[in-house]
């Protein structure tokens, strides 16, 4: 663990680990919760310091493990969440984002997402988003699941330009947005949070990567996670409540893949060759 974590720049100037930590599925059991709260903690001191959560996961469940790991260590910490769609009016975002903050024992969050889109119109969510901003409840506002229309149509909202990330399914078996979502954001200076990165262990039996991973004395998931931080303004947050898996994820960063192994992964995992619909989890 030599090797510092690579960093991004938000377009605020917020400078951020690139690899981060994920929740989904955390606080659904209260048996599980010293271990995941032991985990994120782990990942806190190995510099994984951007914690991404939202209310949906464990309806609020997420949230308040967050809020128990990151106690005495909030100023330390880069807190991603994220507001339902049928929550994302101008007041019921307010009032999502005050749940949100009460769960999490904090006055801010860092990065605050509509999580996909619903019903209300892109203005009414970014108008409540500017207003928290103006508030101080939160410092930067985004968007996840969006696709490069849905990208093209929030900036010509009022506001709109303001976007600060879009957090999209992404992972070495799902590379449909390399095609033109990744270069569009690229292009843009609008970060990309790559979620599911190994696509919740399901990529991990696969014998290229395998192959190739042990070539280089990895696992499957560190190859997996290397990949995407090779990617210009690409954040990763895998999710694990195994204290040694985040010092294994950590020691991704370490990698130092070659040519030819990149050649293989492209043979293995396809580029995409055409536009594809925006995948979702």
């Amino acid at each position: 663990m030599d090797d510092p974590i690579p960093t991004i720049t938000f377009p605020d100037g917020a400078e951020v680990p690139a690899l981060g930590q994920g929740t989904w599925g955390m606080g659904e059991d209260a048996g599980h919760a010293r271990q995941e709260i032991a985990s994120l903690r782990a990942g806190l001191d190995l510099g994984m310091t951007m914690i991404d959560t939202a209310e949906m996961y464990g309806d609020g469940g997420a949230e308040d493990i967050v809020g128990q790991a990151i106690k005495g260590r909030r100023d330390e910490t880069f807190i991603v969440s994220k507001v339902y769609p049928w929550n994302a009016s101008r007041k019921g975002t307010i009032a999502a984002c005050e749940a949100s903050l009460e769960r999490l024992g904090t006055d801010r969050i860092d990065l605050y997402l509509l999580h996909w889109r619903g019903n209300y119109p892109l203005a009414e969510t970014v108008e409540a988003f500017e207003t928290l901003k103006a508030s101080g409840k939160i410092r930067a506002w985004g968007v996840s699941n969006f696709d490069t229309d849905d990208m093209q149509e929030l900036l010509s909202v009022p506001g709109g330009k303001n976007v600060a990330a879009n957090q999209v399914l992404y992972n070495i078996s799902r590379r449909g947005i390399e095609y033109d979502l990744l270069p569009w954001c690229q292009s843009r200076n609008i970060p990309v949070m790559a979620y599911s990165p190994i696509e919740q262990g399901r990529i991990l039996h696969h014998p290229d990567l395998i192959h190739i991973a042990k070539a280089n004395q990895a696992t499957p998931a560190q190859l997996a996670l290397a990949f995407l931080l090779e990617r210009d303004g690409v954040f990763v947050i895998p999710k694990t409540s195994n204290i040694e898996r985040v010092r294994e994820n950590r020691d991704c960063v370490s990698l130092d893949i070659t040519d030819e192994d990149w050649e293989a992964l492209d043979a293995a995992f396809p580029p995409p060759a055409k536009k594809t619909p925006l995948e979702m989890l």
